[in-house]
C-alpha cells in the first residue's frame, strides 16, 4: 500500500499527502515601483495550478525578508504591506484547491544582486538595478566585488527582518513557514567553514556557526502560534568532503544531523534537505534520488522529520523513498514544472484514487470509461 497519499500532521496542520512542491524561483516579480517584489497573475495561476494538480503542500519560491535579500532584482519579496496583501490571494486560492499554503522565507547574501539565470546569471551592478552584498565574511564569489562583512547590528536587524517577515506570512494566510538555509545563501554561509571566516559569536567552532541560523529560528517560531509548523532547508553538504583530494574545509552531513537534532530543540518540525550551493567548482554527482541518503540519515539520526527532494521524478521511485521509511515527504520540484498534475498521475499509477477538480474530473472518468470499453 502506498504511503505518498496518506495524509501526515505536524502540530496541528493536517496535510493531505505527502507529495509536496518545492520552492523553485520563478524570477517574475516587478523589479521596481510599488508593487516591487510582490506576486502576480503569474504567481497565482503557477500555484494554484499545482495545488489543483494535487500536491498535497505548495511552497511558495524564496521570498525576501528585504530588499538586498533577493538573489535577482525580480524575486518575491514580504518586507511591506502591498507585498503581504498580494501574497494574500496567493495563499487562498492554494488552500481553495486542497492544498496547504507554506511560504520559504529567505536572504540571499552573498549570492544576491544576480541577473535572471536564463539571461546571464551574473553579477549586477547599481546602474544595472543591483545592490552591495552582505556574507557573514568578505570573500568574493569568483571575480566578483567582496560583499560587505555583516556587524553584530546588522544582524540583529536580519534577525528581526525574518520574524517581520513571518508575521506578514501569516497574516496573508500561510500555514507553514519554511527557513532558506541552504544553498550558499545568507545562512548557508554562516553555518560553513569554507564562507564563514568570523572570529566573533559567530564564526569558529560549530556552535558559533549555527547561532544565526538558531537566532533565526527562534525569532520565526516566536511569532508563529504553537499550532503551526515551522520548517528549514539544509544543504546536508557542500560536497567537499565526499571530494577526493579536496582539503577545505567543508560542511559534512554529520555537521547537519547536529544541526537539525538542535532546530528539533528550537522548534523546528521538519528538516527540507537539499545539497551543494556553497562551493561553486565541486563535482556534484547528480543522478535519480541523489540527495535521498542525507534525509534518510536525518530521519532516522536527529531524530526529527524529514524530506526528500532532488530528482524524484517516477511514482515507483517516490513511494520507495517512503515505504523503506528513507523519508517522511518528498518534495517535487521540476518534474511539477513539466507536469503540473504529476500527483495525480501518481496516485492512478499505483491505484489510488484521485479526486480531481469537478470540472476535470467528469473528462478524465469519461477517458477512464472509454478505455475500459476497449478493453473488453
Amino acid at each position: 500500500m502506498s504511503l505518498l497519499f496518506d495524509p501526515i500532521k505536524l502540530r496541528s496542520v493536517a496535510i493531505p499527502n505527502r507529495i509536496w512542491m518545492s520552492p523553485m524561483c520563478m524570477y517574475s516579480a516587478e523589479s521596481e515601483g510599488p508593487l516591487t517584489g510582490a506576486p502576480t497573475d503569474w504567481h497565482l495561476t503557477h500555484y494554484a495550478s499545482r495545488a489543483a494538480g494535487g500536491a498535497g503542500l505548495i511552497m511558495v519560491e524564496a521570498t525576501a525578508v528585504r530588499p538586498d535579500g533577493r538573489i535577482t532584482p525580480w524575486d518575491l519579496g514580504l518586507w511591506n504591506g502591498e507585498q503581504e496583501q498580494a501574497f494574500s490571494r496567493v495563499a487562498t486560492a492554494i488552500r481553495r484547491w486542497g492544498a496547504i499554503p507554506a511560504i520559504q522565507l529567505a536572504h540571499a547574501g552573498p549570492k544576491g544582486s544576480s541577473d535572471k539565470p536564463w539571461r546571464s546569471g551574473a553579477r549586477l551592478h547599481s546602474n544595472q538595478g543591483g545592490w552591495e552584498t552582505v556574507s557573514p565574511s568578505p570573500l568574493p564569489l569568483s571575480d566578483t566585488t567582496a560583499p560587505h562583512e555583516l556587524g553584530p547590528r546588522d544582524i540583529e536587524e536580519l534577525v528581526q527582518g525574518f520574524a517581520e517577515a513571518a508575521r506578514r506570512a501569516l497574516t496573508a494566510g500561510f500555514e507553514v513557514i519554511e527557513i532558506h538555509g541552504a544553498h550558499g545563501y545568507l545562512i548557508n554561509s554562516f553555518l560553513s567553514p569554507h564562507t564563514n571566516r568570523r572570529e566573533d559569536k559567530y564564526g569558529g567552532s560549530f556552535e558559533n556557526r549555527i547561532r544565526f541560523a538558531l537566532e533565526v529560528s527562534d525569532a520565526v517560531r516566536g511569532v508563529m502560534p504553537t499550532g503551526l509548523p515551522l520548517f528549514f532547508r539544509v544543504s546536508a553538504t557542500d560536497w567537499l568532503a565526499e571530494s577526493k583530494n579536496d582539503s577545505r574545509r567543508s560542511w559534512t552531513l554529520q555537521d547537519t544531523i547536529r544541526l537539525a537534532s538542535t532546530l528539533g530543540d528550537h522548534g523546528v518540525d521538519l528538516i527540507d534537505t537539499s545539497t551543494g550551493g556553497t562551493v561553486s567548482d565541486v563535482e556534484i554527482p547528480a543522478g535519480l534520488g541523489y540527495q535521498v541518503r542525507f534525509a534518510d540519515a536525518i530521519k532516522n539520526e536527529a531524530d526529527i522529520s524529514a524530506a526528500a527532494v532532488g530528482l524524484i521524478v517516477h511514482p515507483e521511485q517516490a513511494d520507495e523513498i517512503l515505504a523503506q521509511q528513507r523519508a517522511d515527504v518528498v518534495f517535487i520540484g521540476r518534474q511539477l514544472l513539466r507536469e503540473p498534475y504529476w500527483p495525480r498521475r501518481v496516485a492512478e499509477a499505483l491505484g489510488r484514487q484521485s479526486d480531481w477538480p469537478l470540472q476535470y474530473g467528469y473528462a478524465v472518468r469519461r477517458r477512464r470509461s472509454s478505455k475500459s470499453k476497449q478493453t473488453r
